[in-house]
Formats: structure tokens, C-alpha cells, sequence
């Protein structure tokens, strides 16, 4: 009989922490969702930067009359990389 009692309390103890660890994830996953719906004008203002960089960058080799192979080579990265630069896909 004691050992019903010790069980169903066990469990019932077990099934409170489960409740309570769940109820704290939901609240985390809340407040994360509430922050990334907060954040778009700062992620609007990122991408502005990612394109103003990349323009920047794209204008200032093709003043220099460097080609991409060039400033790839310079710099110890591959072509693609600097690609990726200047449409400001590694950006990200």
C-alpha cells in the first residue's frame, strides 16, 4: 500500500517537472519569436549595409581596373569569394 502511494507520488512529481520544463520552453520560444518580430527594421538596415558594401567594394575594384582573379589572388581567396563579395551573398 505505502509503495502505491510512494509510486503514484513519484510519478505525479515527474509528470509536474515535465509540465514545468515544457511551460519554460514555451515561454522561451515566445520571447524569441517576440524579439525576431521586433528586429526587422534592424534587419532591413542589415541589408542595406550588405548591398552598400558590396556596391562599395565592386566600384572600388573596377576603378582600380582590378579583375576578380586579380583580387582573389592578392588576397589568398578564390574568385567565387570575391564574387560572393561584391553581390553580397557571404555577407549574410
Amino acid at each position: 500500500m505505502t509503495r502505491t502511494i510512494v509510486a503514484t507520488t513519484l510519478f505525479s512529481l515527474l509528470n509536474l517537472a515535465l509540465l514545468a520544463v515544457l511551460g519554460y520552453l514555451v515561454w522561451l520560444l515566445i520571447r524569441a519569436l517576440r524579439k525576431y518580430l521586433r528586429s526587422g527594421s534592424v534587419r532591413k538596415e542589415q541589408a542595406r549595409e550588405r548591398v552598400s558594401l558590396a556596391q562599395a567594394l565592386k566600384e572600388h575594384r573596377l576603378r582600380c581596373q582590378m579583375t576578380q582573379e586579380f583580387v582573389a589572388e592578392r588576397l589568398g581567396v578564390s574568385r567565387q569569394a570575391v564574387s560572393k563579395w561584391e553581390t553580397g551573398g557571404s555577407l549574410r
